[in-house]
């Protein structure tokens, strides 16, 4: 039921959650694998996602997304301004922008989230993986993606101390991603 679409074209699906995005300065249009598995996991959600932080958020893709199919607060991060830019404009674009929070530094994301996507490098993601783990309230899900196939181990590794459930949720060619669930 997601689709992200450029502006010029059309999605004649009855039932579609639409993200208009067209390819800009921030990465993120959805064409990535990485990218592709996070949208995935998002739509194949039972219940809409409550709070939501998009950490390392790009165009604001993932966030954007989040907030179409039923989030009610999305805390978009990035250390790049020209993706923060990016993010509140395609929020903007798909009417989404009372709900995507736009958040310059780490320190101000608020804890307690529902999910967390993070879609960024693997020796990111290991490195941080102690910080990610707690904006996530107990029971809190997230998604992991940026992974080469190879940094698969590590990062599960990385994330396990959190989330002992930590397991691949999907591959595309030499990317794969993590999804898991913050331990009470």
């Amino acid at each position: 039921r997601l689709w992200v679409r450029p502006s010029h074209e059309q999605v004649d699906a009855p039932d579609a959650v639409v993200v208009e995005l067209d390819p800009g300065l921030a990465f993120g249009t959805g064409t990535h694998a990485s990218t592709a598995l996070c949208l995935e996991w998002l739509d194949a959600l039972d219940t809409p996602p409550g709070r939501v932080i998009d950490y390392g958020c790009g165009s604001g893709i993932l966030g954007i997304a989040a907030a179409r199919l039923g989030a009610h607060e999305v805390q978009a991060f990035d250390i790049d301004p020209q993706a923060l830019l990016a993010t509140r404009e395609n929020a903007e674009r798909n009417a989404v922008a009372e709900r995507v929070g736009i958040i310059a530094e780490a320190q101000a994301l608020q804890g307690g989230a529902d999910v967390l996507l993070a879609n960024i490098l693997a020796g990111t993601l290991i490195e941080l993986a102690a910080e990610l783990c707690s904006l996530l309230r107990p029971g809190g899900q997230f998604v992991l993606a940026g992974i080469l196939a190879e940094q698969e181990r590590d990062v599960t590794q990385a994330f396990a101390p959190w989330a002992p459930d930590v397991r691949r949720h999907g591959l595309r060619g030499d990317w794969v991603s993590l999804q898991g669930t913050r331990a009470r």
